[in-house]
């Protein structure tokens, strides 16, 4: 569940800060007749990441258990992935966010103002479809309705808490550094996908994609017990098997000893640079 509160809670507040920043500029320019449009693009990009999500839960469903299995692992390293380069296009643009939003405003209401559906269709229709297919990817076609409860309660808890967050900044209340936020939890989620990854792997050799299944690198079952619940709290985070094959761990450990060291070097290079009042998590309301 901590897992999908993490990334419903990034991803949440990413697109909650784009919607902010598109109105708080509107309101600047005293284009408030433009906010429902914003609005429009905001509940067709949620309609769509519902109908993805949807699709892929079921989907998949009338398929054989090697098709179902061939599925969830071929869109878990999809979902990796579009994370992945999630992770480090926010680590790159956090600080000008804002700037690049606000050229799009310009551009959009140049005309008749409808681009302004389309810019913020595009802009939360992107987080919307990440968020369902990282979420969906942790649970997998075969998981239990349990798991998939906890997952999608965990998702929806932290896109909650993310727009609880834009709304108290929105008004003013608080200011949370962009590059200090996006930096903390890009190292968290990369573990996350490092997880997913693994898992990924694990069912494409299941359904007889990749070699090596049954090649077991160690058995951790009587070390933590599968009904525990740190046992499930652990799998719900990493999304570690207890008896990973080998090349199931051989991704894992490439992932992060290459994901890692590049992100690290994304963050030097951003507090290189000089700073940016963007860096400071604002709409824009009160600048």
């Amino acid at each position: 569940m901590f897992a999908n509160f993490l990334i419903g809670l990034r991803e949440g507040l990413e697109a909650a800060l784009v919607v902010g920043i598109l109105i708080a500029y509107l309101v600047k320019l005293e284009r408030r007749d433009l906010i429902p449009r914003i609005w429009i693009g905001v509940g067709i990009a949620v309609v769509a990441s519902l109908g993805i999500g949807a699709a892929l839960t079921w989907g998949p469903s009338t398929l054989t258990f090697q098709a179902q299995e061939a599925i969830g692992g071929g869109l878990s390293l999809i979902a990796v992935g579009f994370v992945t380069w999630m992770i480090f296009w926010m680590g790159r643009q956090a600080g000008s966010m804002s700037t690049a939003l606000r050229g799009g405003i310009d551009r959009a209401i140049s005309g008749s103002g409808w681009g302004l559906v389309l810019l913020a269709l595009l802009s939360v229709g992107r987080e919307g479809m990440e968020t369902a297919l990282f979420v969906w990817s942790t649970i997998g076609p075969s998981a239990s309705a349990e798991h998939a409860t906890q997952a999608f309660i965990g998702a929806v808890l932290g896109i909650l808490v993310a727009v609880v967050i834009e709304i108290v900044i929105y008004r003013g209340l608080i200011a949370i550094r962009l590059d200090r936020f996006f930096t903390w939890t890009g190292y968290a989620l990369i573990v996350v996908a490092a997880g997913v990854l693994s898992y990924g792997i694990g069912d494409l050799q299941e359904a007889g994609l990749l070699p090596g299944w049954g090649a077991v690198a160690w058995s951790l079952g009587a070390v933590i017990p599968p009904g525990s619940w740190w046992g499930a709290l652990l799998g719900g985070i990493l999304n570690l098997s207890p008896e990973p094959t080998w090349l199931q761990v051989a991704a894992w450990l490439c992932y992060i000893a290459v994901a890692i060291p590049l992100f690290a070097r994304i963050v030097r290079a951003g507090h290189r640079a000089p700073a940016a009042p963007a860096r400071t998590l604002t709409t824009g309301v009160h600048e």
